[in-house]
């Protein structure tokens, strides 16, 4: 197969969806692959690395899609490239599509066959494409809420780990998924105050088990989230449903008990946010503030530590790239039911059900 792997252009994207090894597995198999020029470079991979792996590279994206049977991605094609999508390729990549109704509608309209990362399952049902990619956001979230949480950025100038004799700050997880678990491990890890909030009594069992001393659970609901917002610092947003709309848990009005200069991390930004007043944000221009709280919401929070990022991304999509450019996608989707699950969209038609519930005049 003919596999495409063009350069990210989203805004500080900077994660490339191969790496030169990933390539050269694919190369050895006897496929061929195209990399646009400069692809790597924001990862630590020059073009060089690729082509002594074995890849091609092709001067532009319009070269790279042109070519390609498969382009694999790490975040969807935004507008300059829905032109460039054509009838019947295939497209794998993080995709978020019941958050954006324009993209879903483009590439309805390409007639491309869309898998996205985010709701291939294993066999246990956990989500492999999405774990890795969860794991950095969720320890980056408290990375950047700290930061902001500091003076000069428009916080309150508070250190989350406090120090002898003084208190540490306060974070609240919402989620108890991969994103949150790392969330509040890495905020536990500074010495912070922290609380993981759920709706699963089994998670919040296994949580209290496996924590550090410092992280205690609490059951999730509108009162209880109610209650903590007034002494804590810094929340992070970790819901998920997949492939769906996240649910909004913090309204704005609720945004009023909290203290001005408190931060708001919303994780969940790319499947639309589980804060009322999230919208997304860049990592050029990360935070706004609302009701005195300062909100970051950017969309690719992983893209800022590429080099991280790109090599546990292709560790974990590879198996998936190879099987569907040794196999065709309707062959491989039909022996691995947990690909399957990433069908999105084939051929003009929304075949995953939350998506198709996020728009229904838009469903056939």
């Amino acid at each position: 197969m003919i596999i495409g792997i063009p350069k990210e252009i989203k805004n500080n994207e900077n994660r490339v969806a191969l790496t030169p090894a990933g390539a050269r597995e694919l190369v050895k198999k006897g496929h061929t692959v195209y990399v646009q020029h400069t692809a790597g470079l924001n990862s630590g991979f020059d073009d060089n690395a690729y082509e002594t792996a074995g890849a091609r590279i092709l001067p532009d994206i319009e070269a790279v899609y042109a070519a390609a049977e498969m382009i694999v991605k790490v975040k969807e094609p935004i507008a300059l490239e829905y032109p460039l999508v054509r009838k019947g390729q295939l497209l794998f990549t993080y995709f978020h599509f019941a958050s954006d109704e324009a993209l879903t509608e483009a590439m309805l309209r390409s007639g491309s066959t869309c898998i996205a990362y985010e709701t291939v399952e294993a066999p246990d049902h956990s989500l492999p494409l999405l774990i890795p990619m969860s794991e950095v956001a969720g320890r980056m979230s408290v990375q950047e809420g700290a930061r902001f949480l500091e003076k000069p950025q428009g916080g309150k100038g508070l250190l989350l780990g406090g120090v002898p004799g003084v208190k540490p700050g306060k974070v609240l997880v919402l989620g108890g998924g991969v994103v949150g678990h790392n969330a509040a491990l890495m905020a536990a890890g500074l010495g912070a105050d922290v609380t993981i909030a759920d709706i699963s009594l089994p998670r919040l069992r296994y949580l209290a088990e496996t924590m550090p001393k410092n992280v205690r659970t609490l059951y999730s609901s509108t009162h209880n989230i109610e209650q903590e917002l007034p002494v804590t610092d810094l929340v992070i947003g970790a819901v998920l449903i997949p492939g769906a709309k996240a649910p909004h848990l913090i309204s704005r009005d609720m945004l009023k008990k909290m203290r001005p200069g408190s931060v708001l991390v919303d994780v969940a930004i790319d499947q639309g946010g589980c804060f009322e007043t999230s919208h997304p944000t860049t990592h050029a221009d990360p935070v706004y503030e609302i009701e005195h709280i300062l909100h970051y919401c950017v969309a690719n929070i992983p893209g800022a530590v590429p080099s991280t990022s790109t090599l546990a991304l292709t560790n974990a999509t590879l198996p998936y790239v190879i099987k569907l450019a040794g196999k065709g996608w309707e062959q491989a989707c039909e022996e691995d039911a947990g690909l399957r699950l990433g069908l999105n969209i084939v051929d003009g038609k929304i075949v995953y059900p939350a998506v198709a519930e996020a728009f229904p005049h838009l469903s056939h």
